[in-house]
């Protein structure tokens, strides 16, 4: 018989979740969502559990966040997904508000997903080897799971760049952008501070069109090598998330920007972009993607406002 994908244990007073899908880098599956939920339940009035401990098994990460490519099978079938998202995001919100300690260490890869049940805890551990991101603009997604609550608040326009770049980063700029707490003496050095005179100067545009003529006008070689990790994004992605981004300062907390997650991904999920995005990464990869819209440029106001609209039940 298969291992669980989630093990969980009391173990002198802490509550132990563990991701258990080593060979997916503990990608998040409905199951092992509903149980770390039904867990932190049972756990939050028993006077025997006094902190929550989440851990990811296998060298190469926590977790490489959501399944989406069980997402896109469903949504090509016609199947719900919305309840993928309810309790996914529900999961995020009842992490940020848990009553108790809960701690994540964060090794190797935790992204998407994987940042949302670990950087909303109450004490963030990276180790050396984090590596965070979210990637979503290269999936024809938009970065969720309540995360650009800390990319809004990072200093100056970091969280943005991340955003819309999808780029990598380690455990240094894990804590500058709020996604961890603590990094180890031993972690590389950080890249997002030295670069915030391009970042700040580009990134600070409300049109996507201008945000990518700065970085590609611009004298320093990064800027431009990061305006054309973005031209490989979904244009329509790139344009929704900087909006988004830019409407999280209005907001009063994680639950808020989650609601804001939750309008986006019923857009987001079932566009041609995220279909053909899921399958040029992770199916077919051949890194590939035909995006709906050939540049940013070609992306109207209009399309990125329905977006945020909440569709009619």
């Amino acid at each position: 018989m298969a291992e669980p994908e989630l093990l969980t244990e009391v173990v002198e007073g802490v509550g132990v979740l563990r991701l258990n899908r080593p060979a997916a880098i503990n990608a998040l599956t409905v199951s092992m969502m509903a149980g770390m939920r039904e867990a932190l339940e049972a756990w939050r009035d028993d006077d025997g559990v006094d902190s929550v401990l989440l851990l990811g098994e296998g060298s190469r990460g926590l977790c490489a966040g959501a399944d989406v490519r069980a997402l896109r099978t469903a949504v090509l079938e016609g199947r719900d997904y919305g309840e993928f998202f309810d309790l996914e995001y529900g999961l995020d919100l009842a992490i940020k508000g848990y009553p108790k300690p809960y701690e994540a260490r964060q090794h190797g890869i935790t992204m998407g997903g994987g940042l949302g049940i670990s950087a909303h805890g109450s004490r963030r551990l990276a180790s050396a080897d984090a590596a965070f991101a979210m990637p979503e603009t290269i999936i024809g997604f938009t970065p969720d799971v309540g995360i650009n609550w800390y990319l809004a608040h990072a200093p100056g326009w970091t969280g943005m760049h991340v955003a819309l770049t999808g780029t990598t980063v380690g455990a240094r700029d894990g804590v500058l952008l709020g996604l961890a707490d603590e990094a180890p003496a031993d972690a590389p050095a950080g890249e997002l501070e030295q670069n915030r005179s391009w970042i700040d100067a580009c990134y600070s545009y409300p049109d996507p069109s201008d945000v990518i003529a700065a970085l590609e006008s611009h004298a320093d070689p990064r800027a431009r090598a990061a305006a054309a990790q973005i031209r490989l994004r979904s244009p329509l992605s790139v344009a929704v998330t900087l909006e988004a981004l830019r409407r999280v300062p209005a907001m009063s907390g994680v639950a808020e920007v989650l609601a804001q997650d939750r309008v986006l991904a019923d857009h987001m999920i079932g566009s041609p972009d995220f279909i053909e995005g899921v399958r040029a990464q992770l199916v077919d990869k051949d890194r590939a993607p035909r995006w709906t819209h050939e540049r940013i440029e070609d992306v109207t106001r209009a399309e990125v406002l329905a977006c945020f609209r909440a569709e009619d039940p």
